[in-house]
Order: structure tokens, then C-alpha cells, then sequence
């Protein structure tokens, strides 16, 4: 959501809802609160932070699971990383079952053994496939999965907020 001073300001960024911004972030205001410093990215301790080419901080993790640990908003110079937020972290992790190598035969289970909230599983099928099973109450949204899937079957999503409808 655009705040009214940017929109009035023509300073519309539109879109940046589908962007994966720290844990901690406020995501109503973040891009106007954000001073581009750099400094969630250079703390954090697993390297899920990276400055993405407009220059504000995005989450991507490659190697290594977010822990939550709240560094990179303690760091934060300004109001747009807070810790009290990291519980509010909505994304989650979005199965695309058939893309899944697991659909077509090919034993690749990276995903499940990488997964400590154990929210992945395979069920097996006839023909020597498994198909991926996501439990998304245990999905933490760590980021893991997403970033190991050889194929891209994985990707990180928001869900939809529920829109309150205005009557007159």
C-alpha cells in the first residue's frame, strides 16, 4: 500500500507488496521508511538478506534458512525493521506439484531433508513417484525450500489478505 504523502508526491511504487522484504519489516511504509543503509543485509547472520537493485533490502535466502533471529532489525537505523514484527512474518513456502521432479520418476527429496519445520513430505503414488505434500501450518517460511529446488517447484508467497468491504 502506498502511503498518501507518496502517492500525492507521484512517489508510487507499484507492486512492492510482491516483494519479500526482511522479517521484521513494516510493510505498509517500508520503502518510505527504508534509508537503503545496507546494514540488515551486512549483519545478518545467515546471508538471507540481499540489496536488491533498487537498492532496498530484499529476503533471498540461498545457503542457509532464515532463523528469525532479529538482527537485522536491531540494527536498523530507522523505524523500518522492528522486531516486535517478526512474529507477523506472512510468507510462506508454495508448492507447484506437478513441475516437482518427484511427479516424473526422478528421486529428489532436497526439500524435505533441508526442511526443520518438517513441512514437506513426499506420499508415494504408482509408478515410483511421490507427490509433494505441503503442511502450510508448519511452514515457518524460512526460505530454504525455495532456494534448493533444482527445478523452481518452490517459491515463496504471500497469502492473500482478506479485503474488508466498505458500504455507504
Amino acid at each position: 500500500m502506498t502511503s498518501r504523502r507518496a502517492f500525492l508526491s507521484a512517489k508510487i511504487r507499484p507492486g512492492d507488496g510482491s516483494i519479500a522484504r526482511p522479517p521484521g519489516s513494516v510493510e505498509r511504509c517500508f520503502v518510505d521508511l527504508c534509508s537503503k543503509c545496507g546494514k540488515c543485509a551486512d549483519t545478518c547472520p545467515e546471508d538471507v538478506i540481499i540489496i536488491g537493485t533498487d537498492g532496498y533490502p530484499r529476503f533471498q535466502p540461498t545457503d542457509n534458512p532464515c532463523t528469525f533471529c532479529g538482527e537485522c532489525a536491531q540494527i536498523c537505523p530507522t523505524e523500518a525493521l522492528q522486531t516486535d514484527h517478526l512474529p507477523d512474518w506472512q510468507w510462506r513456502a508454495a508448492l507447484k506439484a506437478d513441475d516437482c521432479l518427484s511427479m516424473i520418476g526422478v528421486s529428489c527429496r532436497i526439500c524435505q531433508d533441508n526442511c526443520e519445520q518438517n513441512a514437506i513430505r513426499f506420499k508415494l503414488t504408482t509408478g515410483g513417484r511421490a507427490e509433494p505434500a505441503l503442511d502450510f501450518e508448519a511452514c515457518n517460511g524460512c526460505g530454504i525450500c525455495p532456494s534448493l529446488c533444482p527445478v523452481d517447484a518452490i517459491t515463496l508467497e504471500r497469502p492473500p489478505q482478506p479485503q474488508m468491504e466498505t458500504t455507504q
